[in-house]
């Protein structure tokens, strides 16, 4: 006769989240093993849809992995051997160096050891081209009259 009213509560309101808690955790592991997986995988197809079925194939040619080109292509070889014509479009007499635009678009860099006479800003040139440590660069440049 020494329990309360109140302390018998709390005892059975414990007891029911007991088994509450108890019956949560079985029904989670009946359905981790009802195969639930399989209804959660799904599949692209050759459109970029996502289906429920597994992909055809049979139409799909076999690849090599030797095949692959990982990174970037090499470049194509240049012919470097012939004269090029084009435009100073920057020229520093302080500093010694400068850039040319050629017919193509293309920029190379040239150093004031490289020209055979003094050029400026917007003369047309004929130049040389050669591999340098950062990319092609002019050589032999002379001013076209």
């Amino acid at each position: 006769m020494g329990s309360t009213f109140n302390k018998k509560e709390r005892e059975k309101k414990k007891r029911q989240k007991k088994k509450a808690k108890a019956e949560r955790r079985e029904e989670r592991r009946e359905q981790e093993t009802s195969g639930k997986l399989d209804d959660m995988i799904a599949y692209v197809d050759e459109y970029g849809n996502i289906v429920d079925s597994p992909p055809d194939r049979s139409g799909e040619e076999e690849i090599k992995a030797e095949d692959i080109v990982v990174g970037v292509p090499p470049k194509e070889e240049e012919d470097l051997s012939e004269d090029r014509q084009g435009k100073i479009s920057y020229f520093n007499e302080d500093r010694g160096y400068g850039f040319i635009n050629d017919q193509s678009g293309e920029r190379y860099f040239v150093h004031v050891s490289e020209l055979k006479e003094p050029v400026n800003e917007g003369d047309k040139v004929t130049f040389g081209v050669e591999k340098g440590p950062k990319g092609l660069v002019a050589i032999n440049v002379e001013l076209v009259q």
